[in-house]
Formats: C-alpha cells, sequence, structure tokens
C-alpha cells in the first residue's frame, strides 16, 4: 500500500510538472504576443491609466461574482445558430472616393470606405479566437472575406488585444499592404513581436489624437479589462472615433456603460455611425460593468448622438449565456422605442451613409427555426 501511495504521488507530481511546463509553453508561444517595456512601458508610466503594475478603469471595476455566472452556464438557451447566417459579397470599390460605406465583417469587425480611405476596425478574420484548438471559440458565421482576400486597407484600429479583437493572422497579412495600426498602450509589443514594422504601428492613450492624410485618429475611453495570457490588464482598452473633413465614425470596442460616451458625444457628435457593441453580456454584475447590456447599448448611441446605429459584437461567437438572436432583437426593440436611426445588416452587407434605411429581420426564421429544434 506504501509502495503504490509512494508511485501515486510520483505521478501526480510527474503529471502536475509535465501540465506547468506545457502552460508555460503554450503561454510563452508568439500569438500571446510581447510585454510592456522599453519605450512604450515609459509612455504608460505617464498615462493616468496607469498605476504602476497595470491599467485601471476609474472607478475600479467591481468584482464578479462566480456563483451568478456558474448559474448563466447551467441555463437552457439558444447560444448558437441552427444554420449559417446569410453572407453577400460586399462591395468594394475599386478606387474609395468620397463618401462613407459600411460593412461587416462579423463579431467587432468592419470595413469602412470613408472619404478615400479603407479603415477596418478589429479584423478577427479567423476561424479560432484562441490558440489552443480545444478550448477556443470557434465562430459559427465565417467572414464574408478573408484577410489575404481584401484590397489594402489604409487604417486599422484595435481596441483591446483579446484574441476575438486582436487577431495575429489578420494582423499579419494586412499589414504586407503597409496598413497602419492604431493601438492602445501596450499592443505595440504584441505586433511588434508579430514583426510588424515600428513605422506601421501608431501606440496610443485615451484623448491622445493622430492626424494623417487629411484625417484625425481619437484613441478614447472605454470600460472594459485587458490581456493575452490573462485577466492582467496589462494593455490599454480603447474605443476609437476618426473624423474626415466631411463625415465622423466612432467604434465602441467592448465595454460597460459610463460617462464616457456622453462625453465623447458632447465633444464630437454629431456622429455619422457608431459601431456599438450589442452582444455577449451577463446578468453578473461584475460582467455588466465591462459588458454592457443591449438596453445600454441604445444609451450609448444616444449619448454620442449617433445619425445611424450599427451594432456590432453579436451572432458570430458564443461568448456568454444569452440566446444568439436576443441581443439584435433587443436592438431594435430599444432603439424603435428610443427613435435612434439603426440598420440589421446582413454579414457581407454594405451599408452606404446617407441613403434610405430598408431594415430586413432577416435572423427572424432562423430564430423560429432555432425555437422550433429546441422544443
Amino acid at each position: 500500500m506504501k509502495r503504490f501511495l509512494k508511485y501515486s504521488l510520483i505521478v501526480i507530481l510527474v503529471l502536475g510538472i509535465s501540465l506547468f511546463i506545457a502552460v508555460k509553453i503554450i503561454l510563452g508561444g508568439v500569438e500571446f504576443g510581447g510585454k510592456l517595456e522599453g519605450a512604450s512601458l515609459e509612455k504608460a508610466m505617464q498615462s493616468q491609466q496607469y498605476n504602476g503594475d497595470h491599467f485601471v478603469n476609474d472607478p475600479e471595476a467591481i468584482p464578479g461574482n462566480i456563483w451568478v455566472s456558474l448559474q448563466e452556464m447551467r441555463g437552457d438557451e439558444i447560444r448558437k445558430s441552427p444554420e449559417v447566417f446569410p453572407i453577400l459579397q460586399p462591395e468594394i470599390s475599386d478606387t474609395v472616393g468620397s463618401g462613407l460605406k459600411a460593412t461587416w465583417f462579423g463579431h467587432a469587425a468592419v470595413y469602412v470606405e470613408m472619404d478615400g480611405k479603407r479603415i477596418m476596425t478589429d479584423p478577427m478574420l479567423s476561424d479560432l479566437a484562441f490558440p489552443v484548438k480545444m478550448v477556443a471559440p470557434e465562430r459559427f458565421n465565417p467572414p464574408p472575406m478573408r484577410a489575404h482576400e481584401l484590397p489594402p486597407i489604409d487604417f486599422v484600429t484595435i481596441s483591446h488585444d483579446h484574441f476575438d479583437h486582436l487577431d495575429m493572422n489578420s494582423v499579419i497579412e494586412l499589414a504586407k499592404d503597409g496598413t497602419i495600426f492604431f493601438v492602445g498602450l501596450g499592443i505595440k509589443a504584441h505586433l511588434q513581436r508579430w514583426e510588424i514594422p515600428d513605422e506601421q504601428i501608431r501606440e496610443m492613450d485615451w484623448n491622445e489624437s493622430v492626424e494623417i492624410d487629411g484625417f484625425t485618429v481619437h484613441c478614447l475611453p472605454a470600460r472594459h479589462y485587458s490581456g493575452r495570457t490573462g485577466m492582467n490588464n496589462s494593455t490599454l482598452w480603447t474605443s476609437w472615433l476618426i473624423e474626415s473633413p466631411d463625415h465622423t465614425i466612432y467604434h465602441s470596442g467592448d465595454s460597460g456603460y459610463a460617462p464616457h460616451f456622453k462625453e465623447i458625444g458632447e465633444k464630437f457628435g454629431p456622429i455619422d455611425i457608431s459601431f456599438i457593441k450589442v452582444g455577449d453580456y451577463g446578468d453578473d454584475l461584475g460582467w455588466r460593468d465591462i459588458h454592457m447590456h443591449t438596453e445600454f447599448s441604445i444609451e450609448a448611441a444616444r449619448d454620442l448622438n449617433s445619425s445611424l446605429l450599427f451594432p456590432i459584437h453579436w451572432g458570430t461567437f458564443a461568448l456568454s449565456y444569452h440566446d444568439w438572436f436576443e441581443p439584435i432583437n433587443l436592438t431594435v426593440d430599444y432603439a424603435s422605442a428610443a427613435g435612434i436611426n439603426y440598420v440589421t445588416p446582413k454579414l457581407g452587407e454594405t451599408i452606404t451613409y446617407g441613403d434610405e434605411i430598408n431594415n430586413e429581420y432577416w435572423w427572424k426564421e432562423l430564430e423560429a427555426y432555432s425555437t422550433r429544434s429546441d422544443q
């Protein structure tokens, strides 16, 4: 018996050491990016959002409640569409002229043609939102185009470094054409590890702006968290506003509802199109604090003084515990009640700002099928 216990302890010890080594190897992989250091760390030390060790929300984020989360995990919600969404071929111009067009690529990725520039937000165009397939969230609706199929993109904004927003493979592919990446503090280290040239990276703090080719790119606040190797807040989460001489667009990134939306609206509004996160939320107060429910997404659109709400961050990954169709249904209900103009584009459908809005509620048939299949 003693011999058995001895060997059992040895086996457990070996397995534990092996698991520790495996985790260290995985976390050291290139997809996990780099560390905040050097000039980037010096810049972070000057930021009001950095406390000398990590980035913080103001006020501090509300702690999560694991018991509420566990109860949500046991729910019977339909978290995945029964079929792939309808996908259209995006309208991509050979030459980008004046005007403003936007195409949803799924999740928080939007392709924009705006007054001569091609812009993309959070271009997560891969299938897996984590390097380890066994535990990776997998998209159930493919993007209308992959990164290598896109024309050269002028500007890319990255809201934060979570894998469903910052995709190494897409970034590397887009960088081949000289794309300029606008990122929050600390994220430059990831791109540097992926061998993106420094001259293609603009690393920015909240309320910092960069002018380029007649456009102004503003790095603005959000209320979220960050980290590629854990929830260590090692990089800065952001929202972005881009101004041309004729148009303005805003991307919320991931965020809880907070006063920054109203402050941005008062300073920059009216905003032509606001791309606002409407999905992937939970009932736990800690979750709500950094992932607003859809009703607050509509309040954010009102605060921003948005001429047009373009809902994003739903129907691509099962990252939370609500029905897949709930966010878009609530968007329609709340926006209609609030008198806010909104669009409900299919994947790959191009919306031209200023054109008449003719929304289709195309997901309803899939929703009905989901409900019937679940009964």
